[in-house]
């Protein structure tokens, strides 16, 4: 006859007196979460690795594996496609995908990135001084990148004829050194992850390098958000609820202390240099997470009216078929209690 573990715990309680009930299940218990990252493992990931590491979802009831990225956009896919059950990606590619395939799309329910990081960036002595300077020029940037994804938009509002800006695409790795040696003329990017992995290439963002920053041109979105697919919110609300209990307790202790988030990061991929990552990490939550709404409604949340400004920039922009409503792209009814969460930086 076989013996389940089940029927063990059964007999081993009739023998001693003690309800079946209350012996551990922690093997039945635990809700397995596949998420995927925005990209390779950097500093500013670091509250994933912490949750993971100290036990923090282990405590919710989670077994959480955490996969690496391959750009902010592409998370958002992965998870429509059902791979991954949460993601850590661009909401602007969220509110894409509501509008186009509003059952399969995922949900936001964590913002972290709450000022617009995108950018496009251009060597210090570069005749492109502005947007429309890039009609007739090459701008390049891997195929899943936040920004070229919503350079249609930029354009739009920044007044640039997008037919005359000729796009390439270059493998993550190659777009700081093909800018500086003239191969293209601009590069789309993420603020910090350009100027940080010039530095891993001795390059001196400072010193030769100028952003086109999407936010300075009316473009007040939100970026990278930790999503859930559609399904998983509806079946498993209270794995979503202690997913984001114990990321938002290890962004707490990431603020308290970064050298210990950065032991974490360390863990996953020894090879990193550390100094740049930690300056990546500490760059990020002063820059992109620091947005000023925060300290009216707490890190992780988003303002209503501003989110419907920026769904709506997108679709017009996009020509997109319809126009999710912000419930569509965010639900804010998982988040941590709003004293829980960070107000500043």
């Amino acid at each position: 006859m076989h013996i389940t573990r089940r029927t063990l715990a059964a007999v081993f309680a009739a023998a001693t007196g003690i309800a079946a009930a209350t012996l551990p299940t922690t093997a039945l218990a635990q809700t397995k979460i596949k998420m995927v990252l925005n990209w390779k493992y950097q500093g500013p990931q670091a509250w994933f690795f912490i949750a993971q590491d100290k036990g923090y979802f282990k405590a919710e009831g989670l077994d959480v594996e955490i996969d690496q990225g391959e750009g902010s956009s592409a998370s958002i896919t992965k998870v429509t496609s059902g791979a991954y059950q949460a993601g850590f990606g661009d909401l602007n590619a969220l509110i894409d995908i509501a509008a186009k395939r509003p059952a399969d799309a995922p949900v936001g329910v964590y913002m972290l990135y709450n000022t617009p990081p995108f950018t496009i960036v251009v060597k210090k002595d570069s005749p492109i001084k502005t947007p429309k300077d890039l009609e007739g020029k090459t701008v390049g940037g891997p195929a899943n990148d936040g920004a070229l994804k919503l350079f249609p938009a930029f354009a739009k509002v920044a007044k640039v004829d997008a037919s005359k800006v000729n796009i390439t695409n270059m493998t993550p790795n190659l777009r700081e050194q093909m800018l500086l040696r003239g191969q293209v003329d601009a590069i789309f990017g993420y603020v910090n992850t350009v100027y940080f992995s010039a530095k891993l290439v001795g390059i001196d963002p400072e010193r030769d390098l100028r952003f086109i920053n999407y936010g300075d041109y009316g473009m007040d979105l939100y970026s990278n958000a930790i999503v859930f697919s559609r399904s998983f919110v509806k079946d498993n609300p209270k794995a979503v609820q202690g997913f984001l209990k114990a990321v938002n307790r290890a962004i707490n202790e990431s603020l308290a202390n970064p050298e210990m988030a950065m032991d974490h990061v360390m863990k996953r991929e020894p090879l990193l240099k550390r100094e740049v990552e930690k300056e990546r990490l500490v760059a990020t939550l002063k820059q992109e997470m620091n947005h000023p709404e925060i300290a009216k409604i707490g890190l992780g949340d988003v303002d209503g009216e501003r989110l419907k400004r920026a769904i709506a920039m997108v679709v017009e922009a996009n020509g997109l078929p319809r126009t999710p409503t912000a419930d569509e792209v965010f639900d804010r009814s998982f988040l941590p209690a709003r004293a829980e969460r960070a107000s500043k930086f």
